[in-house]
């Protein structure tokens, strides 16, 4: 984390400032008292998938899903378990693309589940189809590391 990220709050959208010195897990927001990390994705709208997206300094991990998907539903307990791992140095969220079929054309997406990584509002990395826990982990942070500071 640089000397102060910017964090958005999963339950009211609010854009918090969180110093790096601070322990980020247990920080709350400003605006609603909230805790800015659960260790859980967070299920999100268009509305906050795209503010996640365009405010967060930190990394959105997003998983585009769907509950009729079988492999989404086998694929869940394992992004559940890496948003334990990743946050709160990554925010980790879920998008349901049979609600939000607009945002999911336009991010062209043609199979799910599937995993795309944003920072600093663009897209820098995708996968599709299901992974384990370890694979979500590792794929993530090496999409990270081979990243400019």
């Amino acid at each position: 984390m640089s000397e102060t990220e910017h964090v958005v709050c999963p339950h009211c959208a609010g854009v918090n400032r969180v110093p790096s010195t601070a322990k980020a897990a247990a920080a709350k927001c400003g605006v609603c008292g909230e805790k800015l990390f659960s260790g859980h994705p967070a299920d999100v709208d268009g509305a906050m998938f795209e503010r996640q997206v365009e405010r967060s300094t930190i990394p959105v991990l997003v998983d585009v899903w769907a509950p009729w998907c079988g492999p989404c539903r086998s694929m869940a307990p394992s992004y559940e378990a890496a948003a334990k791992e990743l946050e709160p140095h990554v925010r980790v969220i879920k998008l349901n693309s049979d609600n939000e079929q607009q945002i999911a054309g336009r991010m062209g997406i043609r199979g799910i589940p599937s995993l795309l990584l944003f920072q600093g509002g663009r897209e820098i990395g995708r996968s599709s189809g299901a992974m384990s826990t370890r694979q979500i982990v590792e794929w993530t942070r090496a999409r990270l590391s081979s990243r400019p500071s």
